[in-house]
This record gives structure tokens, C-alpha cells and sequence, in this order.
């Protein structure tokens, strides 16, 4: 059965904010009545839940994609947190990359940090991983006991040994202060090839390579590190998660027939021009200049390539997310929609913003 994708932008964290600055006017002002002061105060402390409620009151088996985190690169943001999508299929959330401020993010989109048991990461950049170390800490910290299974592509065991390494002296600590396991025992690691790498009772999880990682053979991360694409298949829709990628065979293959595909877009030539108005492009040598443009322009995709991925592979819909920070913290990037429709796709196409659901 195909499922219609609505946007979903969540507010929740807005309105009881609003409440209460409208709460402490009153305030200010005189007396308030009890009767306006409950009224106002049932509403303030309600309205997240309300919003949560009314978010997820769908078929319980309808997977739903929360694009967490919708910025690219490793540059701190102040519109957009780094990327993370959840996926929430009969109630159970499935973690999708885990970039800085991924804690917060979940709970400002009103989910338990504490149930997600599967984090899939796409690829080791630190604008996808930097937010791992805190989520798990945090749910061991929060008497998570059920072990945290995290799958990723070769490079991932190595990352997560030195997750857990930074991580002990807290947990060290934190075990003569009521936290009676260790940390390590709550976390596991899969690190896998390309395939079926995961199944239960909601999903099937595909990985296949894609094209993020080009590097030379002499280079020190030749054949230590690889980087996935997931396809998610549930009751309901099948989502495909390209991770960071150029065109990719690989990503192709696995998107053939799917409904949604999450996408990172890039633009080479805005990401230059903020890369010389701040100096970043100044301080590279000729050698780093020429590898920067190298990745940006064969392993990330412009619009373009988007629409012709999509268009071959039968996608339904596109969530455009991972924007470089090319047009400001007021960007809302909704050119690149444009631009794709322009390259000849026909469905339905959105750019995502932080907490918004699909």
C-alpha cells in the first residue's frame, strides 16, 4: 500500500514558550483571575504532549521519518542541527546517523532517548558521529539496560573502540555513584558488508556502498573505511537513507521501487563562495583545494543528479536534507526543490527542516 507523505513541521517546542511569556504579562499586569490563570497554565504545561499526540496518532504500523538534524558539513549551526533522521515504525524508533546535538534533537521531537536499541550509521565523519558518544553515555546514564546495537560500514568498529575508550573515565566514575553495570556492557557493534544487515518484526535493513569515499590507493584511509546507503523496508514503505554520496551504482540499485529517498543535495559552487567570503578557502594549500573540490564535485550530489537518481529508481517522493550553510541561518533552501523538479522529477519533493515529520 502507498502512503501519502505529509510534512509534518513540529511546533511544540514553541507554543509553551509563548504561553509563558504571555503568562508572565499577565502577571506583571495584576491580579490574574484563577480561572484564566489554571486555564493558561493546563495549556502550557499540555501543549507539547498535545502536539506529540496529534503527531503520532497515525496507523500504529505507518513508518514515520523525523529528519532530527538537516544541516551538512561540520561547521556549527545555529538553524540546523547536523544530521540525524529517526524512523518510527509501531512505535519503535530506529536512529539514522548521529551528528552533534542528536540528545536534544530527540527530545525536542518528543521521543524517549532510551528506546532506541539500533543506531545505523551511514559513514565517520564527525558531522554524522558526533552526537554518539553523548546519546549512549545518556542512556546509560538514564538506566538503559537493554543492549545499544550500533551498525555501520568498515571503519565503525574503530570508531566506536575509541567512543567507548573516551567514555570510560565517566563511566568509571559514574559506577561508585548507583550505576551498577558498565557502560561497555550496554553497547555492541556491527560492523558490516553490504547486504541484509539487520531484521525484526517492523524492518528489513539493507546497506550498500555508495560513492562518499574515492580515495586514492596511497592515501592512509585506503581500504579502512567505507561509507552506506540504507534501505529501510517496513509493512507500509520502503525509505531509502543515501547517506553522503556522489552518484553511486550501489545506491541506485538499492533505491529500484522504494517510496521515499532521504537525500543529501550540495551546490560546489555556493559552497565555494562562502568558503572565500570567511577564509576558509584562503587557508588551503593548492593540493588540499584541489582534493576539496574533488569530493564535493564526485562525492556529494547536486539537484540535478537527485531528479536522475530518483527518476531511474521509481522514488515517489524525495526529503531533501544535509545543506551546507551556502545561504545563511534563514535559508530555507527551497530552491533546491525547484531545481530538482526543474531536472525533470515529477513527484513530490520537500526540504527539510530540523523536527519536521514525514
Amino acid at each position: 500500500m502507498n502512503t501519502p507523505v505529509v510534512k509534518d513541521t513540529y511546533l511544540a517546542q514553541e507554543r509553551p514558550q509563548n504561553l509563558y511569556i504571555l503568562l508572565v504579562r499577565f502577571l506583571r499586569g495584576g491580579v490574574l483571575p484563577i480561572s484564566i490563570f489554571c486555564l493558561v497554565a493546563t495549556a502550557f504545561a499540555s501543549a507539547p504532549k498535545a502536539q506529540i499526540q496529534s503527531a503520532d496518532n497515525r496507523p500504529s504500523s505507518e513508518a514515520i521519518v523525523v529528519t532530527l538534524g538537516t544541516a551538512g558539513g561540520p561547521r556549527p549551526r545555529v538553524d540546523r542541527h547536523q544530521s540525524a533522521n529517526l524512523l518510527i515504525v509501531n512505535g519503535t524508533p530506529y536512529l539514522i546517523d548521529a551528528g552533534d546535538g542528536v540528545v536534544g534533537q530527540i527530545n525536542r521531537a518528543g521521543f524517549d532517548f532510551r528506546k532506541i536499541g539500533h543506531i545505523f550509521i551511514t559513514h565517520n565523519h564527525s558531522d554524522h558521529t558526533m552526537g554518539l558518544p553523548a546519546l549512549l553515555a545518556t542512556q546509560w546514564e538514564f538506566q538503559r539496560r537493554d543492549p545499544v546495537t550500533i551498525h555501520g560500514p568498515l571503519g565503525t568498529a574503530k570508531l566506536m573502540k575509541g567512543a567507548m575508550a573516551f567514555l570510560a573515565v565517566n563511566s568509571e566514575i559514574r559506577s561508585a555513584e548507583g550505576f551498577p553495570s558498565s557502560l561497555s556492557a550496554l553497547v555492541k557493534t556491527n560492523e558490516s558488508e553490504p547486504g541484509v544487515i539487520y531484521r525484526d518484526d517492523n524492518v528489513t535493513v539493507t546497506a550498500a556502498e555508495n560513492a562518499h569515499y574515492n580515495f586514492p590507493r596511497e592515501s592512509a584511509p585506503y581500504g579502512r573505511h567505507k561509507s552506506f546507503a540504507y534501505r529501510f523496508d517496513t509493512a507500509e514503505r520502503s525509505i531509502v537513507f543515501s547517506g553522503d554520496t556522489g552518484p553511486s551504482k550501489g545506491l541506485a540499485k538499492l533505491a529500484h521501487g522504494a517510496d521515499i529517498l532521504v537525500t543529501e543535495v550540495s551546490d560546489v559552487d555556493e559552497l565555494m563562495q562562502l568558503y572565500k567570503q570567511n577564509g576558509i578557502w584562503d587557508n588551503k594549500t593548492p593540493e588540499e583545494r584541489q582534493q576539496w573540490l574533488f569530493h564535493q564535485r564526485n562525492e556529494h550530489m547536486s539537484p540535478a543528479q537527485v531528479a536522475e537518481l530518483a527518476i531511474s529508481a521509481g522514488i515517489k517522493t524525495i526529503i531533501l536534507t544535509h545543506f551546507p550553510p551556502a545561504g545563511g541561518k534563514d535559508d530555507d533552501f527551497a530552491r533546491r526543490v525547484e531545481q530538482v523538479k526543474a531536472a525533470g522529477f515529477d513527484g513530490e519533493v520537500f526540504a527539510a527542516h530540523d523536527l519536521d515529520r514525514f
